[in-house]
């Protein structure tokens, strides 16, 4: 089999701007690929130990990519330095998924000793970064971003033999936040599993699986750490943060000890689905196995279906519970886990003496229709005077697809609408 180095060689170019220095100027790139398709700006992403991301743009399609640029003198102390190194490149080429990041295409700038490669662009940073901006999501888009990972995981170990990602973590999780996409990369540690044994781990301790300290472990370990990352989505918190160095971290997860960060997830249902994810290697779930989990039921949505079929009646509960239930804008536990959440509160809201509290009465399914006229109705002024009020008139019609649009029309006593 051709080495790493020597495949690397073959990929090399032969100058320093690959025969496209025209376009530089012209085009305001500092760089261009040696086939003129790609250029890089001066605009850093992602600035790492080992390596730099830079905006990037795709000629041929239009559209903005990431262009990842590693020095090779930074990393490469050793054959099995680079062999890692390529690892990324290699794997990569050759995964076609729509949970994986794609990678366009790859070369190295033997001049300067750079390892290029062009990716997707993903334009709201790792899943990590997200949620730091985002620090309130509903259950529905947690178990949205869990599909996706995992039907991404299935991929991966269901190559024969299986690919074991080996470094799973929402820093390696990228999000395009308008589409509600997550897809998994850096996949630069991943490796091709041959028995159980393997080299020494190099993961991040906090996601590591207990198997992976005694180096004897198989494609369930990506599965223990993706339990790591759901439990860091709904309580933003890094596992094991209770630890202040590895050690520590190592002691715990040997002895079978869960982050402490579990402990506040009271939702029983996603208790349950991470403590599945975190059981031993022995009754760890596959990643396939996980995706039919009820947690990760498609009836908890409350979006219509793909084929508009067999969904609808969680439609119309989204749209109950975000027309009914203004505690949850303030900051209260919301019903169904389909309201804005961070994880961290029961599916019920509790009293002070940590009972669940009883439903106000005539809180029915045609209240919330209630309280919309009580806000329109006419009222009496000081002196008896009715109070002109305004006329609303909500209308709504069925699509094909099994959606609901609805159509609000408010005037005034002399309006025409359109208030």
């Amino acid at each position: 089999m051709m080495g790493a180095l020597q495949q690397l060689r073959m990929l090399s170019t032969g100058g320093d701007d690959g025969g496209h220095g025209g376009l530089l100027t012209e085009a305001g790139y500092e760089q261009v690929d040696p086939t003129g398709r790609y250029g890089m700006y001066n605009e850093i992403l992602v600035k790492g130990s080992s390596k730099t991301v830079y905006k990037g743009f795709d000629e041929w399609r239009g559209v903005e990519v990431a262009w990842n640029q590693v020095r090779l003198h930074d990393v490469v102390q050793s054959p099995g330095d680079l062999e890692r190194l390529y690892g990324e490149v290699h794997l990569l080429t050759a995964l076609r998924h729509r949970a994986i990041v794609r990678l366009h295409a790859s070369w190295v700038d033997a001049p300067r000793r750079v390892l290029n490669f062009v990716t997707e662009l993903f334009v709201s940073g790792t899943l990590r970064q997200y949620r730091e901006r985002h620090r309130r999501v509903s259950m529905v888009a947690v178990r949205h971003w869990c599909r996706q990972i995992l039907d991404g995981l299935a991929y991966l170990h269901g190559h024969e033999p299986p690919i074991i990602h080996r470094d799973l973590k929402c820093d390696n999780i990228f999000v395009n936040g308008n589409q509600g996409e997550v897809k998994i990369g850096d996949l630069g540690l991943a490796s091709f599993r041959c028995g159980r044994r393997h080299s020494p781990c190099v993961d991040t301790p906090e996601f590591m699986a207990p198997e992976v300290y005694e180096e004897s472990y198989d494609e369930l370990a990506d599965v223990y750490s993706f339990g790591m990352c759901v439990l860091e989505m709904v309580t933003l918190d890094y596992p094991y943060s209770e630890c202040t160095n590895p050690i520590q971290i190592y002691k715990r997860v040997i002895s079978g000890i869960k982050p402490a960060a579990l402990y506040r997830v009271r939702d029983p249902a996603m208790r349950q689905f991470i403590d599945r994810c975190l059981a031993p290697a022995a009754r760890r779930p596959a990643a396939r196995e996980l995706l039919h989990d009820p947690f990760l039921r498609l009836e908890d949505d409350g979006f219509c279906s793909e084929d508009g079929l067999g969904h609808r009646d969680g439609y119309y509960n989204l749209m109950y519970n975000y027309l009914h239930q203004p505690a949850c804008i303030d900051h209260q536990a919301c019903s169904n886990g389909s309201m804005p959440s961070n994880g961290l509160s029961s599916n019920s809201v509790d009293d002070d003496n940590g009972e669940d509290a009883a439903p106000s009465e005539g809180d029915d399914d045609d209240s919330w229709l209630h309280d919309i006229h009580m806000l329109f109705n006419e009222e009496e002024d000081d002196d008896g005077e009715r109070v002109a009020g305004l006329d609303i008139t909500i209308k709504g019609r069925r699509t094909e697809d099994g959606c609901v649009y609805l159509g609000l029309r408010i005037a005034g006593e002399d309006d025409t609408g359109g208030r």
